[in-house]
């Protein structure tokens, strides 16, 4: 390859990057106590102790076919699960490797069969996260010897997860951060997935120290916790990579009782566009409460954004990024011959004593060096009024505001390119 030029992704990596939008699901025995997935951790709980959430996990109100459908209705096209979260409880059938998992809880049941069942039921493709970092183990800390052990456990456990539920959407790893520098044994781990999964779309997050940092060949995406991923420059990487913003709703991964701290829905939209601007996924976290039910306002919060998108159609998944500079955040997305205007802060139009005004009226677009035939608003069919120079280097929308009674914070527009 030339050292100057820009790789293809594959078509698994292809068809993630028009997934777009996901729901991420911290559950597991941390959800009884309502403080978070790090609690053990944070309150130095014993592993006889914590072992003891085991008989009153019994999860009545998991299930997996709503939650599905609560994705589905919010727009996302694909949900992960943490299968088994940094404590060591798997929500699936170990078969024997460990008698701490769901089926030997008093749930008595395999959650990620249900899980995965769920999502097919509703065209939501499933993926499946698993700890790296084991508490019970004591993987940070432990002997390299025990820690070989460890990862022969880890492999294992990950095989199960590759050979019993069909196929799957990817696996999301998380916690390699935890002990660096170690041999974490990656190439067995990544080879055996792609023997069992071939399509799969391998995650290994890099954590909130390394933001978007390359890791392993065999990988399919690079990470960005808790923050808005950055455009990669991929000039001379030997592989396409995606990219992908995984943020929670609140605080807390795991559902946090006393934790009032929840995004709203305009900023989950303006989030997921923003991700969307340099072509990266956004994958927002909820955590079920402890019967596995979701909180009604997360529930309503993700129905509102579903609505949204609907509004503005399909370019939210199948938009490429467009190298043109716009007017503040505003961007250009292009699919199917046609570019879409994403344009924030627009206001409502109105009498002065009743609408906040500003923000509408003329906005820029430079570098895009495509001339228009046409420009039309997505939510009411609307014509844009616009200006361009001959070459089409520069265009100036006329961006209206709202009529009164509607606000959808992030405002699209379809261009129609000139023959």
């Amino acid at each position: 390859m030339h050292p100057n030029s820009i790789p293809h992704p594959l078509p698994r990596i292809a068809r993630f990057e028009q997934l777009g939008f996901g729901l991420f699901l911290h559950f597991g025995l941390y959800s009884l106590l309502g403080k978070g997935e790090w609690i053990q951790d944070f309150e130095k709980i014993s592993v006889q102790e914590y072992e003891r959430l085991a008989g009153r996990f019994t999860v009545e109100k998991f299930d997996a076919r709503v939650l599905a459908c609560v994705c589905r209705d919010a727009g996302m096209r694909y949900a992960c699960l943490t299968t088994r979260h940094h404590d060591g409880f798997s929500l699936y059938d170990t078969k024997g490797l460990s008698a701490f998992d769901a089926p030997r809880s008093a749930a008595g049941r395999d959650l990620v069969a249900e899980f995965v069942a769920g999502c097919r039921a509703e065209g939501i493709l499933p993926f499946l996260y698993h700890t790296t970092l084991d508490w019970r183990w004591d993987s940070k800390y432990c002997s390299d010897e025990r820690f070989a052990e460890y990862l022969d456990y880890l492999n294992a456990s990950v095989e199960i997860l590759c050979t019993q539920y069909g196929e799957i959407g990817g696996l999301w790893f998380d916690g390699n951060w935890s002990r660096p520098g170690a041999d974490w044994k990656e190439d067995q781990l990544y080879s055996m997935i792609r023997k069992n999964q071939p399509e799969a779309i391998i995650v290994n997050n890099s954590g909130m120290d390394a933001r978007g940092a390359l890791g392993h060949p065999e990988l399919d995406c690079l990470t960005f916790e808790q923050s808005l991923p950055a455009a990669p420059d991929r000039t001379g990487w030997k592989k396409y990579l995606a990219g992908e913003s995984c943020e929670t709703l609140n605080a807390h991964w795991g559902v946090g009782a006393r934790d009032f701290l929840f995004k709203s829905p305009a900023t989950v939209i303006e989030r997921l566009c923003s991700c969307r601007k340099v072509g990266a996924n956004y994958l927002l976290n909820v955590g079920p409460q402890a019967d596995g039910s979701l909180g009604g306002y997360e529930v309503e919060l993700l129905k509102m954004v579903g609505r949204w998108i609907h509004e503005v159609g399909g370019s939210i998944y199948a938009g490429k990024p467009v190298p043109a500079q716009c007017a503040g955040r505003d961007f250009l997305l292009e699919a199917d011959g046609r570019l879409y205007y994403f344009s924030y802060a627009l206001n409502v139009e109105g009498d002065k004593h009743v609408v906040i005004g500003g923000g509408n009226g003329p906005r820029a677009i430079s570098g895009l060096h495509r001339k228009l035939s046409a420009a039309r608003w997505l939510d009411n069919d609307k014509k844009i009024p616009f200006i361009q120079n001959e070459d089409g280097t520069m265009t100036v929308l006329d961006c209206q505001g709202y009529d009164y009674g509607t606000n959808l914070v992030v405002r699209v527009a379809e261009l129609s390119l000139a023959e």
